[in-house]
């Protein structure tokens, strides 16, 4: 650079390098190759995260504090889990209190697919109200749950009733025993509350594409089980429509965490929203990206569902709204440069192109960033684009 010419501003907002680097890891990773080839850059790390395993992270590195409570896991045990508060903003990351990584042990089996519980997330939506927060936002990737947000409405002062009394029901099968939902005692603060729910997915409650068929056998579930849940799903869709007067079973979104979006959106009139939207909303992402030159995005790995409004993309359609120029790393990828363009990613380097051998790309996939992140700096100098209109 010369002086007559301005400092480039760069943002660095990948989404995790699954298996290798967390997002704030991969962003630190392509932030020291960028500043190693372009010293005088002024280069923001912005990680990001799509409502899945991250969201809390990246809230809490823009403004919002933590607040850690004691919940119930997902199959019933006492857990402290931790949510995030900004004045009247709360973002509730399912997978804290009912995420795979929350059962003991932390491996589903078919048992903990029929019984996890997402009663910890009502909790921490009560213990945030309690708080003040008057938006709840509900980040719903990584459940261990298909229960359609039954246990989270329990928390919440919902009443279930089978031919034996009242219950508590246990995780989705539990559902099947249920005859009546009474929602005189949920939660009157809610009603003054805005709740969104913030996924990635567009799957409905049931069927084929839905919660149980599709995610389910990630969580353990056998066959067996995989239609025993979509059977109480079901029926437990039967009776919030009778509670409610609304069935909103095949709502793009429904199936989200378990059919958690389902819950969320028929019985606490929540949103469902594309969860990289939200989460870029929650950060702040059009300040940071107000005025840059360029915008690296990524993730392990840029694919066809990736194409489907997930991080990167989201990213590059808010950093094209800026007028920025948009680069994607990725450790490999499986979209046309046409592709690409098309969702406002200028350009993509995959880590494979340094080194071919999985295995070895993903344990050195920090250095490989930093490499990669050079040679973005070494082009950008070359060809000195314009900013986009």
């Amino acid at each position: 650079m010369t002086d007559d010419q301005p400092t480039p501003v760069i943002v660095v907002a990948p989404d995790k390098f699954k298996g290798s680097l967390t997002a704030a890891e991969a962003a630190a990773a392509l932030a020291r190759g960028l500043r190693r080839r372009l010293p005088a850059a002024r280069v923001v790390e912005h990680p990001i995260a799509d409502g899945g395993e991250g969201s809390l992270d990246m809230v809490l590195a823009h403004g919002f504090q933590p607040v850690r409570c004691e919940v119930h896991g997902p199959t019933g045990e006492p857990i402290e889990a931790a949510y995030a508060l900004d004045g009247e903003d709360a973002l509730v990351e399912m997978a804290a209190a009912a995420g795979l990584g929350r059962l003991p042990g932390g491996s589903p089996d078919d048992r903990t697919a029929r019984t996890a519980s997402t009663y910890g997330v009502g909790e921490l939506i009560r213990d945030a109200l309690d708080r003040g927060a008057r938006r709840i936002v509900l980040a719903v990737g990584g459940s261990a749950t298909t229960d359609g947000g039954a246990g989270m409405v329990a928390a919440l002062g919902a009443r279930f009733t089978t031919s034996s009394g009242p219950v508590t029901p246990q995780g989705g099968a539990g559902l099947l025993a249920v005859e009546r939902l009474d929602l005189d005692g949920l939660d009157a603060r809610l009603t003054a509350a805005s709740v969104v729910v913030a996924c990635d997915v567009d799957n409905p409650l049931t069927g084929p594409s839905g919660a149980a068929a599709v995610y389910g056998p990630q969580k353990g579930a056998t066959p067996q089980t995989v239609a025993l849940l979509d059977r109480a799903l079901g029926h437990w869709a039967d009776l919030v429509a009778a509670a409610t007067g609304h069935d909103l079973r095949n709502l793009p979104g429904a199936g989200a965490a378990g059919g958690l979006g389902f819950g969320a959106a028929a019985l606490l009139g929540a949103e469902v929203r594309s969860g990289i939207d939200m989460l870029l909303d929650l950060s702040g992402f059009a300040r940071a990206v107000a005025g840059a030159d360029l915008v690296i995005v990524g993730e392990g790995s840029l694919d066809e569902q990736s194409l489907r409004g997930k991080g990167p993309v989201g990213v590059a359609g808010a950093a094209g709204r800026a007028g920025a120029r948009v680069v994607a790393v990725a450790g490999r990828s499986t979209v046309s440069p046409a592709a690409a363009r098309a969702v406002g990613i200028d350009a993509v380097s995959v880590l494979s192109d340094l080194e071919p051998d999985v295995e070895r790309s993903m344990r050195s996939a920090a250095a490989l960033l930093e490499t990669t992140a050079e040679r973005i700096a070494a082009d950008w100098l070359r060809d000195r684009p314009e900013r986009n209109p």
